[in-house]
């Protein structure tokens, strides 16, 4: 002992050197956020600098830029579905989180309107062709076809785990992401200036269909980012199945196991909001009584539903205060990616919800409608708050049942999925005659048998109801300002203390992250009913 005490503690071994894939990992990502980040400054800079009547910057320019980032996405979506995913070891397993069917139906519906949004588009811009730029029209053409192959893409690749061509693969995953975001940003408005004028009743038909139609094409490229994202973290991932946490999708029936309480209430609301929506918009473009009139109508309506949302969503988590089921701690891109867009998107609606209560508080008159809009903004920062806290918390719970505690060692690449067998023999961990690992007898008699008792029978039905009464809720919040209500300008309070130039400013920046949350919110909630 004296001797080992002379000599002074051992060295620790040397750390393991990161293999290839580890070095591409630091490397590679980091060159394609540069080069995706680059693009979007590029075109945030043409769509800015369009805002400004003497900057020499048309739509025409913008236009260009989004019609060659769409060509060049579109290439590179037919060599990978033609040439990188055709190679004995391109794709060696698959996401099982990524790109679920409540996503992938959802970017389906939203690229249909976005195809009839592209018809009427062209059909605007070819009644006066004879004064409008080529690029106008080229544009929603090009547009039409990339959102085919671009959803035809994602709905057959969105849960693949890429092992070739990886740098490729990579940057063209990012900013294909950022290309449908620069496409959110350009809202089809003429930034430089247009001298054409729609006369006729048929372009008025196509300017208003495709105006009223914008909102989904902002959801699908919202979408299509999410799953492009997705895509572009499992780029070089390898995936191990949890025993555990391994679960067989069943199919989904929307009132099965219910109360039934939960999807009629939420149906009774979407009618009220969509009744209320309409009364809205007709009265709040008439005089001062009448707009006054729709929004007390407005307010009161939304007052009530984020009230009945707030407590529902509350009641949820004091239920999971008595769920026995672990928390799923596993890591999972697309679980990581749907918590950070559910808080980051929640700023928006915060921010406006602050403005407003400073404005109100410290504003005149007080009356009313003032005391609704304040109203109003408190129960939205509340309802948001605890929906995520619903949400987030129920994305973390674990399918029903206990982890299997195994005592023997596992063989190398015991418990990986694979979907291709020739990618196997690149994997020096592996046997060099590998197979499908299937659970051995001895797993199957470690698994913890389910009993259902009544009292959690009880709790899932219920989480289940609650579940459906947000979904539908959050529909018809997102249908309202998505479809042009627009209470922020109608209700002079905020205009009156903050000025209209600076108020604007405001909302146009966070309404947008409000609208998309709402809409997140959903996919989420529907993630939510199945796991419960």
């Amino acid at each position: 002992m004296s001797e080992e005490l002379a000599q002074g503690p051992k060295e620790s071994p040397p750390a393991p050197r990161a293999g290839p894939r580890e070095v591409w990992k630091k490397g590679g990502r980091l060159l394609s956020v540069l080069l995706a980040v680059n693009v979007l400054l590029l075109a945030c800079t043409l769509i800015s600098g369009g805002a400004f009547n003497k900057v020499a910057v048309y739509d025409t320019d913008v236009f260009a830029l989004l019609t060659a980032m769409m060509l060049l996405a579109t290439l590179w979506i037919l060599f990978y579905l033609l040439r990188t995913v055709r190679c004995p070891c391109a794709v060696p397993y698959r996401d099982a989180h990524a790109g679920p069917i409540w996503l992938r139906g959802g970017l389906v519906l939203f690229g249909i309107c976005t195809l009839i949004m592209d018809v009427f588009k062209t059909g605007y811009y070819s009644s006066f062709f004879e004064c409008q730029s080529a690029i106008k029209i080229l544009h929603p053409l090009i547009q039409a076809v990339f959102v085919i192959i671009q959803t035809y893409f994602l709905w057959v690749s969105a849960k693949d785990c890429v092992h070739v061509h990886l740098d490729l693969t990579c940057s063209s995953h990012s900013n294909a992401s950022h290309a449908r975001l620069i496409s959110d940003q350009h809202a089809d408005n003429p930034v430089g200036g247009d001298s054409c004028l729609c006369s006729t009743a048929v372009c008025q038909i196509f300017q208003q269909g495709y105006f009223y139609l914008y909102p989904f094409n902002i959801e699908y490229s919202l979408f299509a980012s999410t799953m492009l994202y997705v895509m572009w973290k499992n780029v070089g991932r390898f995936l191990a199945s949890t025993p555990g946490h391994s679960h067989t999708p069943t199919p989904v029936s929307l009132f099965r196991e219910t109360f039934f309480a939960g999807p009629v209430l939420g149906l009774l609301l979407f009618v009220v909001g969509l009744a209320v929506f309409i009364i809205y918009e007709v009265q709040v473009s008439g005089d001062g009584s009448r707009t006054r009139q729709a929004l007390v109508i407005y307010y009161s309506f939304n007052i009530v539903c984020l009230g009945l949302t707030t407590l529902v969503s509350l009641s949820g988590s004091i239920i999971y205060r008595f769920d026995r089921r672990a928390m799923d701690h596993h890591k999972n891109p697309t679980r990581t990616l749907d918590v950070a867009l559910l808080m980051g998107a929640a700023l928006g609606q915060y921010a406006i919800s602050y403005y407003s209560i400073v404005a109100v508080v410290a504003g005149t008159p007080q009356d009313l409608l003032a005391g609704l809009n304040l109203t109003h903004a408190l129960l939205m920062i509340a309802q948001h708050t605890f929906q995520n806290m619903f949400i987030i918390e129920s994305l973390h719970r674990g399918p029903p049942g206990a982890e299997p505690h195994s005592t023997h060692p596992k063989e190398p690449c015991q418990d990986l999925t694979f979907t291709n067998l020739d990618a196997l023999h690149t994997l020096s961990a592996c046997p060099p005659n590998p197979g499908l690992v299937s659970p051995s007898p001895s797993d199957q008699r470690e698994a913890v048998a389910i009993v259902s008792t009544p009292r959690s029978q009880w709790r899932r039905q219920c989480l289940k109801d609650i579940s459906l009464f947000l979904l539908l809720c959050n529909v018809i919040l997102w249908i309202m300002p998505a479809f042009g209500a627009r209470p922020h300008f109608s209700n002079t309070v905020e205009v009156d203390f903050y000025g209209y130039s600076l108020w604007a400013v405001i909302v146009n920046i966070c309404l947008p992250f409000g609208i998309f949350y709402r809409m997140h919110a959903v996919s989420s909630l529907l993630e939510v009913y199945v796991l419960s």
